[in-house]
């Protein structure tokens, strides 16, 4: 217990510093807010009359739950690249020399990034209301639509944290961000892609979310008949589970080795 207490505390000193930052330059968040709802409005209102929505739908209600889910995958290049910039620098060489938590520093990163994703989300939320988008199903149903997004995201925090401290050039792999959230039900169905790029895109941990978050919230989706498909909420639990299970361990483990 009282290594738990210290790890959260250093965690939470952490945390503090990253918000610090922000405050003192806060373009990034202002940019990552001001993105989202760019993306979000360009598809709502110039690709908006091209999309055909399953089941003749109401579009960006079909929309808005995927912009949710592509904002939960988009932060991986900048946690990425702030865990890169800390290293080139020295103060994660500084950090480790200090007496704290192993996992302190990377679990105050990782909250950090949490209350930043929480504030775009709510952006996002907020433009997706405007525009038209309405969860219609009960609002436990929207809770937990919601608690699969953070979770999902925290997931590919450590993943990002990870990366970044294994891969010297964070650019190269920000390149993936895209195809990773394309290669997804958010925009076009699965059925309608080559068998063997369908089946990938049903197994992408992205499209268990965003098709468990348009069936919580009560919106319109793709369907499909896989099993992953057909099991999107479990699925949308599952896969966040086991990429923390991974990554976290190996980022910890990986970060009391950068100077070996």
């Amino acid at each position: 217990m009282t290594s738990l207490r210290w790890a959260i505390a250093d965690g939470w000193t952490i945390t503090r510093r990253d918000l610090i930052h922000w405050v003192r330059d806060p373009t990034q968040v202002i940019f990552g807010v001001l993105f989202t709802i760019m993306i979000a409005l360009m598809f709502a209102y110039l690709f908006g009359g091209a999309m055909i929505v399953p089941g003749g739908g109401n579009y960006r209600e079909f929309l808005v739950p995927g912009m949710f889910g592509m904002n939960m995958l988009f932060g991986i290049g900048a946690t990425m690249e702030a865990v890169r910039k800390d290293i080139d620098r020295g103060v994660t060489d500084r950090f480790r020399s200090m007496p704290m938590s192993n996992s302190a520093v990377l679990l105050g990163r990782s909250l950090a990034d949490m209350l930043n994703s929480t504030l775009v989300l709510l952006a996002l939320v907020g433009c997706g209301l405007a525009i038209g988008w309405r969860p219609n199903n009960s609002v436990g149903e929207t809770a937990l639509a919601f608690a699969l997004l953070l979770l999902v995201r925290y997931a590919f925090v450590w993943l990002g944290i990870y990366l970044g401290l294994v891969v010297k050039t964070p650019t190269v792999v920000q390149t993936l961000e895209f195809p990773v959230g394309f290669l997804a039900n958010v925009f076009v169905a699965p059925s309608t892609m080559p068998a063997w790029l369908g089946t990938i895109a049903d197994w992408n941990p992205l499209s268990s979310t965003v098709a468990a978050i348009r069936e919580l919230f009560g919106n319109p989706g793709w369907g499909g008949d896989s099993w992953v498909t057909q099991h999107a909420v479990l699925m949308a639990f599952v896969w966040p589970v086991v990429i923390l299970a991974i990554f976290f361990p190996l980022a910890v483990r990986r970060y009391w080795r950068l100077s070996s």
